[in-house]
């Protein structure tokens, strides 16, 4: 997929000589963190190597298409790089954006261990090597002002990978010495992430490791990969391993996760950090603690079985472990009254259930937080100008919704934010966040739903060209939670047998509550109606605009039996 030595010296580029973007910062200094083992000291072992995280870059050139409506991006070497560390690659982000990305930089540890992979390799091979040369795969001619971009891959000596490419604003390569290889057992293949820019004959993206979770060993460093397939060949972006290449990702071979926060630095990191969650001010459908859903009349089903078991407090009576084999399952409570009460949540005993786990091989520490609400509302449909509240598609017993924090092991600050929302989600940066008070970000809660959400307004998930899909209201209001006082550690696996006693509730694998197929054509039909001819769907091509949960009754799973408690968030 790399171009040889090919330069491009047409006006198919604009080259950008702008200021470099403002660095970013969060709103609030960093507090002085509880003392621990590894956490927030500024590097982290993995092994063989230690790491350092460069958040401080020098710009070396920057360009954008002529041609196409796409934003410009500008190219960076680390600086400030201590003394015995060695630069893994160049940075690279799009210029609409404050400065906010880091690379690592490596050196060797004096005392690497034993027990070292070696297949392949003499006992004596250093962890890091120079490139033997560098491959010109792409270049843009100096302009008559003398400045011009080029873009090399370091070729690595056998046995090694290299970590990211350089970048220079000249056309000779750059020194050998600039940049080192990793040996290839210290790595992990890696996969294009976010495109950070397209045109003709130049593609970039981020990479990130191809395995990724609690349990997987593959450290993002932080450097882009680069691409140089015609567009016109290729219509779709390249994506998947990008191994080949050989680029790939570093790996965390300290199973014991030294960098990562004991107990008394968690607390302090969800102090600090811990958002404010704002539901909707029409919300009817508020949270609850788990225990006063049981408290209040929730009732545990066994298939076969005509009447429901009332559940103990703390779940001690609620089948536990195994597979969701459809045997048990959750309901509200019978009477009418009582059974609106429960849907209706208490926000007073609400609190945020926390699971604490490693992420890109122990470099970052995700801290999810789960919300729990007796029920989830029914939706409304937007359609053009016309919003229509659905009887009853979209509801359903017993609804987890959830957000992460991302947080720098390196220095304990607060990197990136994932909002679930519904069957989907995104992960924003820092710097896209809102902030109540000093670093404590604000998550809105939408309407009915309970999907997680960056700012106020309106969310469509659907075709949001079409202005049509089911509608995302959200909204500060006097019904908020302070996740940084109202939350309970339920998981942090790495710390060990003991540390955290998970709850009872926790190991019921099964459904909150029980699933009612139903006929949802009529109300899809009723949408259809509303739309102006010109936009007119089938029913089947309108139900695939929207989430497939809202086609019927279903509960769902606990916290634990979603794909993103053991590995990544949806990306």
């Amino acid at each position: 997929m790399l171009g040889l030595g090919c330069c491009c010296f047409d006006d198919e580029y604009e080259q950008l000589f702008s200021a470099e973007p403002k660095q970013y910062s969060l709103p609030a200094p960093l507090p002085q963190w509880p003392q621990g083992q590894g956490f927030a000291t500024g590097s982290i072992c993995l092994g063989e190597i230690e790491v350092v995280q460069i958040t401080k870059f020098e710009r070396v050139w920057g360009c954008k298409s002529s041609w196409k409506k796409t934003k410009g991006v500008s190219f960076y070497r680390p600086v400030d790089v201590p003394k015995g560390f060695f630069c893994l690659g160049h940075y690279c982000q799009p210029d609409d954006q404050y400065l906010q990305g880091h690379v690592f930089v490596a050196r060797e540890v004096a005392d690497s261990p034993d027990d070292r992979q070696t297949s392949n390799l003499v006992l004596d091979s250093p962890a890091l090597a120079k490139p033997l040369s560098y491959t010109l795969v792409w270049g843009l001619g100096s302009n008559k002002n003398g400045h011009g971009g080029f873009i090399w891959l370091p070729n690595a000596p056998e046995g090694y990978k290299s970590m990211g490419f350089l970048v220079t604003n000249e056309e000779h390569e750059p020194e050998l010495d600039e940049v080192r290889c990793v040996r290839a057992d210290l790595t992990e293949a890696c996969e294009t992430d976010e495109s950070l820019f397209s045109a003709d004959k130049l593609n970039i993206w981020n990479t990130r490791p191809c395995e990724r979770g609690m349990c997987c060993t593959g450290v993002s460093v932080g450097t882009f990969f680069c691409s140089t397939f015609s567009w016109s060949l290729f219509p779709v972006p390249f994506s998947g391993s990008v191994d080949d290449s050989n680029i790939a990702c570093l790996k965390n071979l300290d199973t014991n996760l030294k960098a990562m926060p004991n107990l008394d630095q968690i607390h302090a990191l969800i102090k600090h950090y811990g958002p404010t969650v704002y539901f909707h001010p029409d919300e009817e459908y508020l949270p609850s603690s788990v225990s006063w859903f049981f408290d209040n009349g929730a009732l545990l089903y066994e298939d076969g079985k005509d009447e429901g078991v009332a559940i103990k407090s703390n779940g001690s009576n609620l089948p536990s472990g195994g597979d969701n084999d459809g045997r048990f399952w959750l309901d509200l409570a019978l009477k009418d009254e009582a059974r609106d009460a429960l849907m209706r949540g208490n926000i007073e005993t609400a609190e945020l259930y926390v699971h604490v786990k490693p992420a890109l091989g122990g470099s970052f520490t995700d801290i999810a937080m789960w919300i729990f609400c007796p029920f989830n509302g029914p939706a409304t449909i937007k359609a053009g100008v016309v919003n229509m509240t659905m009887n009853r598609v979209g509801e359903h017993v017993g609804d987890w919704e959830h957000y992460t924090l991302r947080i720098s092991n390196f220095t304990g600050e607060l990197w990136n934010v994932y909002f679930s929302e519904h069957s989907g989600g995104e992960w924003l940066h820092a710097s896209e966040l809102e902030f109540i008070k000093d670093n404590k970000p604000v998550v809105y809660s939408s309407r009915n739903g309970h999907a997680s959400f960056p700012h106020a307004g309106c969310y469509i998930q659907g075709s949001s060209k079409l202005g049509l899909g089911v509608r995302n209201d959200c909204d500060q209001s006097k019904y908020f939670l302070d996740s940084s006082t109202k939350y309970q550690i339920v998981a942090a696996e790495y710390l060990g047998d003991g540390v955290i006693t998970e709850p009872d509730w926790l190991q019921y694998m099964r459904e909150w509550g029980p699933t009612i197929e139903y006929d949802s054509r009529s109300e899809v039909d009723k949408i259809i109606k509303h739309l102006p001819f010109f936009v007119r769907f089938t029913v089947e091509s309108l139900f695939e605009l929207f989430p497939t949960e809202l086609y019927g009754e279903e509960g769902p799973t606990g916290p634990k039996e979603k794909d993103n408690w053991i590995g990544d968030e949806r990306c």
